[in-house]
């Protein structure tokens, strides 16, 4: 069986297995170019040479990343010297390519879109937690973005209604109630926890 029809087949996997798994890279797979990239239903990084599987977004998570993006796009409305993206927001930084929930680059620094992957550390990235993904996965994800460049970096916890603010000056935690401190690279965005997960509390 050659690697292109193991796209094709789907295998049932216990529930224990722990995500993500790595993947195959299919013939001429080139981590840098998005067009030789697999198609499959689920989010695919590649971290130190390796093709990483994670499978779609749970409601939970996917509700809470609408609110995380609303909650970003009205700042970046109001600050267009900044640029967000979401969507699996991607980005080839320390020789891995991989993604956002939701992240934020200085225009200046993005330069023209080529439809491929940004090269440039974003100000702030967020992950969003959620069924197959705790939060040591989300933290180990927060040491590669520090690492790279980021400044910034929110862990958005749907089970617990709470964020973890990440930057080279410590982490603060915060619950429902509270406020994100604003962040002198990112001026006047301080949203309240509450506005992170509207739609959750709604349910």
């Amino acid at each position: 069986m050659g690697v292109a029809s193991r796209y094709d087949e789907t295998i049932t996997l216990p529930r224990a297995v722990r995500f993500p798994v790595e993947m195959i890279p299919p013939v001429g797979f080139d981590a840098e170019r998005l067009e030789t990239w697999p198609r499959i239903a689920g989010r695919l990084e590649v971290v130190e040479g390796r093709l990483l599987y994670m499978p779609p977004c749970g409601d939970e998570q996917q509700d809470t990343v609408a609110d995380v993006v609303i909650t970003l796009g009205s700042w970046v409305r109001d600050h267009r010297e900044f640029v967000l993206g979401t969507n699996e927001a991607g980005m080839r930084l320390g020789g891995s390519t991989r993604a956002a929930d939701a992240a934020i680059w200085r225009r200046a620094d993005v330069g023209a879109r080529t439809g491929g992957l940004r090269r440039h550390p974003p100000v702030l990235a967020v992950e969003v937690g959620g069924t197959e993904e705790p939060e040591q996965a989300l933290r180990d994800k927060a040491d590669w973005y520090l690492a790279n460049g980021v400044r910034i970096v929110w862990l958005v916890l749907p089970q617990s209604r709470e964020v973890v603010v990440l930057s080279s000056r410590g982490e603060q935690r915060h619950g429902l109630g509270g406020s994100l401190p604003p962040q002198p690279e990112l001026p006047g965005l301080s949203p309240t926890v509450d506005d992170l997960f509207v739609q959750l509390s709604e349910r």
